[in-house]
């Protein structure tokens, strides 16, 4: 992805995912990044989850990335979301 806003390196959670941007009139396709971290390495308060598009890829969409700040509980409730619906996948391709 050319002119990224988030960083990405070998921490980064997932890079080049495949990604859809929908809103009102358009539904357009891209790589995306996705990570999860924290607001800061020595003392942090929240989990934060990260979304950045490729904007070379879009054309309704300004460059722009999308966070989103879980406290501790949270995160813990997503990632059992993430199993359960992982395993409904998993079962359905079995």
């Amino acid at each position: 992805m050319v002119d990224r806003i988030l960083k990405v390196n070998a921490y980064t959670t997932f890079d080049l995912l495949d990604g859809t941007v929908e809103g009102h009139g358009f539904d357009e396709e891209a790589y995306a990044v996705l990570n999860a971290t924290t607001d800061s390495r020595d003392d942090p308060d929240h989990v934060e989850l990260q979304l950045e598009m490729d904007n070379t890829q879009l054309d309704e969409v300004e460059p722009h990335a999308d966070k989103v700040a879980l406290s501790a509980e949270q995160a813990r409730e997503l990632a059992a979301e993430l199993e359960k619906y992982a395993g409904r996948v998993e079962a359905a391709e079995e």
